[in-house]
């Protein structure tokens, strides 16, 4: 049993990332689509994920791959209690070219932290993800007073408001 550190970044221009993290990891990706690359790199032991779908550029989120159920029901024990039980978990979540089981808490400065256990990696961005129990969700606090967690929407088309993965 392995975890692997996860990195997801939005970007401005996928093809000139796409070739300076190439470069950079002396690697090409192991999924490229119009909208998305990732790299599972085994040096370091890292899932890089870099993506061009409207979000706010910069970090996306930060996470951890676990490779088992056993590994994500532990990371899921830390996560409530480094989070006071806000942890929102999703289980068969298609998201990202994939299918998940994983949750999400946010850290003490915003940031979206996913611990994910892949189970099945798909030909579209949140294939056939259309009900709220397998929503794509990247949450984020309602407030600085608020500490639960909302969802981040997140296009399946650019421009299409009509097909959120959550809303």
């Amino acid at each position: 049993m392995m975890k692997r550190f996860h990195i997801h970044i939005a970007v401005a221009d996928l093809a000139v990332n796409v070739d300076f993290y190439r470069r950079l990891f002396e690697v090409q990706p192991s999924v490229i689509r119009n909208d998305y690359a990732k790299w599972e790199l085994d040096d370091p032991m890292m899932n890089f994920a870099i993506s061009s779908r409207g979000h706010e550029v910069g970090i996306n989120h930060i996470g951890v791959q676990a490779s088992t159920e056993e590994e994500l029901q532990n990371l899921k024990h830390n996560a409530f209690l480094a989070a006071s039980n806000s942890v929102h978990e999703q289980r068969e979540a298609t998201c990202c070219y994939a299918k998940s089981n994983k949750h999400w808490l946010i850290d003490p400065q915003g940031i979206a932290w996913e611990h994910f256990h892949t189970l099945d990696t798909l030909n579209a961005f949140g294939e056939d993800n259309r009900t709220e129990s397998t929503a794509c969700c990247i949450p984020m606090r309602q407030s600085e007073q608020e500490q639960e967690l909302c969802c981040l929407p997140e296009s399946t088309n650019a421009g299409d408001d009509s097909a959120l993965c959550c809303g």
